[in-house]
């Protein structure tokens, strides 16, 4: 029983390699030079909550119960071996994966340096002058191109107001609305069918 166990956690894990392997050559395949991923704290989002007690030493709900289905979705995705399977196909093919501290790039609207998306339950934002629908998670990779490339605004926090130093050219723009209106298209072909 154990040993067919063992073949079919290594059967998994042969499989998720190699679907991370064809990611990375299909990712590498698009000719850009440049990729940039987020540093993200795996060890910090894996860990158990800390137990908590009241007065009479009794142990309180710490949320752990929901969070451990997602600690073993974090752990089953392996992130970390794919940015490292990521950076060694990039440097045979002679570009370059970096990654970046992905603080605020969630927040702020990619063509307008405006904090748009305050909490995580907002996840779309419309605009009415651009008639465009932008999804956060779009939005934030946008912004960490644009730190990549050192084009990101500088934030300061001032008495605990967020302040964003910095302005975007006219070019820089019109090049991310044009991206995110593709992108909104392609969204919309993928849910619905291509045309």
């Amino acid at each position: 029983m154990a040993k067919h166990e063992g073949k079919q956690h290594q059967k998994i894990a042969r499989s998720r390699k190699d679907f991370q392997y064809k990611t990375a050559h299909k990712i590498v395949r698009t000719g850009k030079k440049y990729f940039f991923y987020e540093d993200l704290n795996l060890k910090g989002l894996t860990r158990r909550n800390k137990t908590k007690q009241d007065q009479d030493r009794n142990y309180l709900p710490n949320g752990q119960s929901a969070k451990s289905g997602l600690n073993k979705s974090w752990a089953d995705g392996a992130f970390g071996q794919f940015f490292e399977i990521l950076q060694r196909i990039a440097s045979i093919a002679g570009t370059v994966a970096i990654s970046q501290k992905p603080q605020y790039t969630s927040m702020i609207l990619s063509y307008r340096n405006e904090i748009i998306f305050t909490d995580c339950s907002i996840r779309e934002y419309w605009d009415e002058q651009n008639t465009l629908m932008v999804d956060r998670d779009i939005n934030a990779a946008v912004n960490l191109k644009r730190l990549g490339l050192g084009i990101f605004p500088s934030i300061k926090r001032r008495s605990g107001k967020i302040d964003i130093v910095g302005t975007m050219d006219d070019s820089t723009t019109k090049e991310i609305l044009h991206t995110l209106h593709r992108a909104v298209g392609s969204l919309h072909c993928n849910r619905f069918g291509s045309v």
